[in-house]
């Protein structure tokens, strides 16, 4: 006896089956899942993979993090397309490699750097009936070149999909330190307005130079001496807007509150949240509940911070009954940095913490550690919780997600490894591509990383991190010394050639 919902998935397959035959490929939707599942990324900034503690290397404790990893997929080859913050955000968000566009560190006035004309993972769930919105962390510009911060913002996130969009303007040690809601800074007032320089400071102004007595919360150990608020110098000048000025402590807090409230109005219908922390990112000022908490400083205190936002979060998804037909995507941008321009212990209250786990390098490198980075995926009843070694990256997620939602997206970097990211396949990508500071790359496939000469300088001294550079060919065996100690190019010619003519061949290719 046919049920009425019998019947339908009858008409469905029958349907997916004549369109098929027709040359229409079918999707991943329309075989295995009737529904449309909710998806939400969580994104850290400047997260190693030892600072998770269900990747068993670090120190820290982290049961909420871990809590996903117990309920999904923890990655042990998942990776950013980069090392650097801008690159990754961007790989991630339009499926493309970062160095296709040229994409790189942005500055706080930067235009936007996503071509609203093309596909983005949140148009592509646009398309496939999601509400979107992206709460946190931003840092792939705004508007299109000169602009007036107290007038709406005509490019943002919400011409690249996103529905809603509550952000930090820049980063949050970039000027200006405002929030900005849907294009519109939140909280300005018109008789004191905003302005924004990189090139010149604005006179009277204070500056992390000039005014060191002003330094409450933070002093720069480099870079980071411009203009000041709340205690803290950053990178830039800003002059006004004194009422939009955001207080660090108050950060995760705002951004958990915005994401709660997004999932608890949007529970009756599919939904796509972006939710990007800011931590650990410097400056790292938490919440006075986290102060001390870690042992490790600000920086470990901040990762406790996160690590709780993500517990109460994921309640919400709990409370409203949506855990089971959630998407849960963890990763951060990048790798690992102790010093990156703050004077705030991460170095000196290490101890025995490792950051970047049994890897070489961290953020800006082009060692493993630069964009080898924590990955994990949880859906409930659909993924079977465990370990996967196969190598994935971020932004395959709009190629694997178009899949998942029953849409068609034209060809592009990102590849479809959806059975993978739901560990129905042990199978991942082939070969990766990953960008390190100043736009370098290095080449990742099975066991090996391949990283061709560049020369310059072998460490960043101010941030105390190894570049990767040297004039010779590097090859490292990552399954025998993850912490590439030692490079076997010459001693195996045929793999570094093999490895030159793959990597050769992405970097060539349109």
């Amino acid at each position: 006896m046919f049920t009425k919902k019998s019947l339908n998935k009858f008409f469905k397959l029958s349907l997916t089956l004549l369109t098929t035959l027709g040359g229409v490929s079918y999707s991943y939707a329309e075989t295995e899942n009737t529904s449309s599942p909710n998806i939400v990324i969580i994104y850290t900034d400047d997260l190693g993979i030892g600072d998770v503690s269900a990747y068993g290397m670090g120190k820290l404790s982290t049961p909420n993090i871990d809590s996903i990893a117990e309920q999904g997929i923890r990655f042990s080859n998942g990776y950013a397309t980069a090392a650097t913050c801008t690159p990754s955000r961007f790989s991630i968000l339009t499926g493309q490699y970062p160095w296709r566009k040229g994409a790189a560190i942005l500055p706080g006035d930067a235009p936007l750097l996503i071509d609203p004309s093309k596909i983005t993972l949140p148009k592509m769930l646009k398309k496939a009936g999601y509400r979107t919105a992206v709460i946190g962390k931003w840092h792939l510009g705004l508007g299109s070149g000169q602009m007036d911060w107290n007038e709406h913002i005509p490019l943002g996130p919400n011409e690249v999909g996103f529905d809603y969009s509550y952000i930090m303007a820049a980063t949050n040690d970039r000027v200006p330190n405002v929030y900005v809601k849907n294009g519109n800074v939140v909280g300005l007032e018109k008789n004191d307005p905003l302005q924004v320089s990189y090139q010149k400071n604005f006179p009277g102004e204070p500056t992390g130079i000039d005014n060191p007595e002003l330094l409450t919360k933070m002093s720069f150990s480099n870079g980071h001496y411009h203009s000041i608020n709340n205690g803290v110098p950053r990178i830039g000048y800003q002059k006004g807007g004194k009422s939009a000025q955001w207080i660090d402590e108050e950060m995760s807090d705002l951004f958990l509150n915005e994401a709660q409230n997004f999932v608890k109005a949007n529970k009756s219908k599919p939904f796509f949240l972006f939710y990007t922390l800011h931590q650990p990112h410097v400056p790292r000022i938490p919440n006075q509940r986290f102060v001390g908490k870690s042992g490790l400083g600000p920086r470990g205190d901040a990762i406790l911070e996160a690590d709780w936002a993500i517990g109460e979060f994921l309640t919400t998804l709990e409370q409203t009954g949506l855990t089971d037909n959630t998407l849960v995507v963890f990763s951060s941008d990048n790798g690992p940095v102790l010093d990156d321009g703050y004077h705030d212990d991460a170095v000196t209250k290490l101890g025995k913490h490792t950051p970047a786990g049994n890897l070489r390098g961290g953020k800006y490198s082009l060692f493993d550690a630069g964009a080898h980075i924590p990955f994990m995926i949880s859906w409930p009843g659909k993924i079977k919780p465990g370990v996967s070694d196969a190598l994935v990256s971020q932004h395959d997620l709009l190629a694997s997600l178009a899949n998942l939602t029953g849409q068609q997206i034209a060809a592009s970097d990102s590849q479809d490894h959806l059975d993978a990211l739901l560990g129905k396949s042990k199978q991942g990508r082939q070969g990766l591509v990953v960008q390190a500071l100043g736009g370098k790359t290095a080449y990742r496939e099975g066991n090996w990383l391949f990283i061709p000469p560049y020369w310059g300088d072998e460490k960043l001294a101010k941030e105390d991190v190894e570049t990767g550079y040297c004039s010779c060919y590097q090859l490292y065996d990552l399954n025998e010394d993850p912490g590439q100690m030692h490079n076997v190019a010459k001693e195996f010619p045929n793999e570094t050639k093999a490895m030159l003519t793959a990597y050769r061949t992405v970097m060539a290719s349109n």
